[in-house]
């Protein structure tokens, strides 16, 4: 689901401000919306998220920058918004190991790697080293 750039102004309660931030993260979660989900689904896959879901220990899973948006203006893409963009990155549990992870979203932009999506996989990469856990990326 595209997301709005409006957000709630600087100055709003504890409370709204909390409320927005929740809302956009269900929003991110949703990848490129139900339609895209539903596709996905009839082509016989899974979600990004629902491949990481799978592959971490339950409950487990930490997701990195899950707000993050391209920055490209061509060919219309400025109206087009996704929270998270087109890959999912953190971190979780297999078998109670720590272990970072990133999973291509097919449903936004059929998982083209943008700037922004490329930086997220660098920093989850990054983190995995500096922690000295592995990194398991899904393509889709």
């Amino acid at each position: 689901m595209a997301i709005k750039q409006e957000r709630s102004q600087p100055g709003g309660t504890a409370e709204e401000r909390l409320a927005d931030l929740q809302k956009r993260k269900r929003e991110g979660a949703q990848g490129g919306g139900a339609d895209r989900i539903e596709a996905q689904h009839k082509r016989g896959k899974l979600t990004a998220r629902e491949r990481l879901a799978i592959l971490l220990d339950e409950g487990s899973f930490e997701e990195i920058d899950a707000l993050v948006t391209h920055r490209s203006e061509e060919f219309g893409l400025g109206k087009q918004k996704y929270a998270g963009d087109s890959v999912v990155v953190g971190y979780g549990k297999i078998e109670g190991r720590a272990t970072y992870v990133f999973a291509q979203d097919f449903t936004v932009f059929g998982g083209s790697l943008s700037e922004a999506a490329g930086e997220k996989i660098c920093k989850v990469m990054d983190l995995a080293m500096r922690n000295g856990a592995p990194i398991i990326g899904i393509n889709d």
